[in-house]
């Protein structure tokens, strides 16, 4: 009987424009079955698009900070392959304000952890049996440069999050490579997506590149990160912004 597809699972995959709809369009390009996750019922309308091109795909609304939904999720689905950890930073395309640390209710801190950091852990503590049974995995983490590499006055929220994300990644492959997996993150700069703000478009702009990231070149990078081809890289962490974080002098 034929063997079948590698199964990768791609949160955050709501928005038509987002990287997480992206990367699930790219590996189903490549022949992965792909399961797409998010907190709304659009999330149905990207799996049948990518069915409409022939891709063998299925779309699931979940709460991955319900620790009970992810493990339903997951038994669901049975044994993930892939898994790329793209859910966070925003909720049907609505992004939290920027608030000052002085400034920031606990309620807010806690809320963007959750969707950007504790996500990430629940669904790869519960993708790594499975991984482990079968010694294959690929973990990926989509961080940013905000926090992993730079800072954003009003986004320290955000910044721990990313930040920790990077720290958790590191940490992990270290407990599971010898299992067969491995875990890498991916930190997109300025990427022109539907959630992009004017003011980041601006800092698009004075990039190196002169422009933002496209959807595209972030999913690319994460979609290496899943192949074979990318067995000898774990706990990396592989910058998509232009140069943006090479630049000293922005005068």
């Amino acid at each position: 009987m034929p063997v079948p597809a590698r199964l990768a699972l791609v949160t955050g995959a709501g928005s038509p424009s987002g990287i997480g709809y992206t990367t699930a369009a790219r590996l189903a390009a490549a022949g992965f079955r792909v399961a797409l996750v998010a907190t709304s019922a659009r999330i149905h309308e990207r799996a049948e698009e990518l069915r409409g091109r022939g891709a063998d795909a299925t779309g699931a609304i979940c709460d991955l900070t319900d620790p009970d939904a992810v493990a339903a999720l997951v038994a669901a689905l049975g044994r993930v392959d892939v898994l790329v950890n793209n859910a966070g930073m925003a909720v049907s395309g609505v992004i939290d304000e920027q608030v000052s640390l002085g400034a920031m209710s606990l309620e807010l801190w806690n809320r963007v952890l959750a969707r950007n950091l504790t996500t990430a852990f629940l669904v790869s503590r519960a993708c790594l049996a499975g991984m482990a049974a079968a010694g294959y995995g690929r973990i990926v983490n989509v961080s940013s440069t905000t926090g992993a590499v730079a800072g954003v006055a009003g986004d320290s929220a955000y910044a721990a999050a990313k930040a920790a994300m990077l720290g958790m990644t590191r940490s992990l492959c270290l407990e599971v490579a010898r299992q067969g997996i491995t875990v890498n993150a991916v930190a997109p700069g300025w990427i022109a997506t539907g959630s992009q703000t004017e003011a980041e478009r601006a800092a698009g702009l004075a990039t190196p590149l002169g422009r933002s990231g496209r959807a595209d070149e972030v999913a690319a990078a994460i979609a290496f990160l899943c192949t074979e081809e990318s067995s000898y890289v774990t706990g990396q962490l592989l910058v998509v912004d232009g140069g943006n974080s090479m630049q000293e002098n922005r005068a």
